[in-house]
């Protein structure tokens, strides 16, 4: 059996989706899926055609088994995950706003997430995943390990599992700062700060830099962290810069989309981003394969990206400054020199 090239470790849960828009007190009926950070990009790596498995701990229960099946079938290695007899599988609810004027709606194109987590299976992840049987020969045997700021949050054995697993020499570590207020509640922030210097692939929105680390200016930023190989700034949907150790720094616009709803845009860049490192893209490649996986994502109402077909990223990833600029994205695909 081949070793996949990434492990993903962190996170998933199940999902309530209602079948209609609007405060969830109108809703009725719900949609169930999954949706985790880590999971999610190992879903979209697996897309693009990198080999991803993905870590982490569920219940005994039909949530759990459900997701993990769902997961598996993405063609993601769920052999790893582990069933936890005594903590539920963790879950959220997805409401999105409709538009029409209601005093609780959120706004057309908004979407809030409702999370039912603590206390949940993958909360009571330790360092002893390091040595299990089954996760471990994938953590030594991946090219990448990709860890987000969300599992040093859930509980103090977490963050000692994502501390145990930068201080493994020799390890190839992307971090995705996944700034989530809520959960570092009475937690000590500055602790991110060491998370992302000990790793060697970062990432993060130039709003959460703001929020954690007090400033966005890419000099700045690598006084703070200098010891990645590569910092990745991603200012919404306009650009994402990549900060090399020296402080010298590559920028590429985003590409122009019609948003349906933006949940999901931020893992399906780190995916394309990563898929890009693995395949020994040149800088530039790397973040516009971030660009189109997020462009995707935020073209439909699912958490989870579906990257657009092999020759369309190739030709995209080969285009000039014009032809890249000229790009316009909706529902339908990606659109060559604005058509629609």
């Amino acid at each position: 059996m081949t070793t996949p090239a990434a492990v993903c470790l962190g996170e998933s849960m199940a999902v309530l989706m209602p079948e209609r828009t609007g405060p969830l007190e109108d809703a009725e009926t719900f949609r169930r899926g999954f949706g985790g950070a880590e999971s999610n990009v190992a879903c979209a790596l697996a897309a693009l055609g990198v080999g991803a498995a993905w870590i982490s701990r569920v219940g005994a229960d039909g949530l759990g088994r459900s997701l993990v099946a769902r997961i598996a079938a993405h063609g993601v290695d769920t052999s790893a995950v582990s069933v936890d007899p005594d903590r539920p599988t963790g879950l959220y609810l997805k409401e999105t706003g409709a538009g029409d004027g209601h005093p609780y709606d959120l706004g057309a194109g908004r979407s809030r997430l409702h999370y039912y987590r603590r206390g949940s299976a993958a909360s009571a992840m330790g360092p002893e995943v390091l040595a299990d049987p089954v996760a471990a020969p994938l953590l030594d045997g991946a090219r990448l390990i990709h860890l987000t700021g969300i599992t040093p949050a859930l509980s103090d054995s977490c963050h000692r599992l994502v501390r145990s697993l930068l201080a493994v020499p020799g390890r190839r570590i992307s971090f995705d700062l996944n700034w989530r207020p809520a959960l570092w509640a009475g937690r000590d922030r500055q602790a991110l700060r060491f998370l992302m210097n000990g790793s060697q692939i970062v990432l993060l929105g130039a709003d959460e830099a703001r929020e954690v680390l007090g400033t966005d200016d890419p000099e700045a930023l690598r006084r703070l962290l200098p010891r990645p190989e590569v910092l990745v700034l991603k200012d919404d949907g306009h650009r994402s810069t990549a900060i090399a150790p020296d402080g010298s720094a590559l920028a590429e616009p985003a590409l122009r989309v019609e948003v349906v709803e933006p949940t999901g845009a931020g893992d399906g860049f780190a995916a394309g981003y990563l898929a890009g490192v693995l395949r020994g893209l040149p800088e530039r490649g790397r973040l516009r394969l971030g660009h189109l996986t997020a462009a995707a994502a935020l073209t439909h109402r699912r958490d989870l990206a579906v990257p657009p077909p092999p020759e369309t990223v190739e030709r995209l990833l080969a285009a000039d400054e014009a032809g890249w600029a000229a790009v316009r994205v909706d529902a339908a695909g990606f659109h060559p020199g604005g058509a629609r």
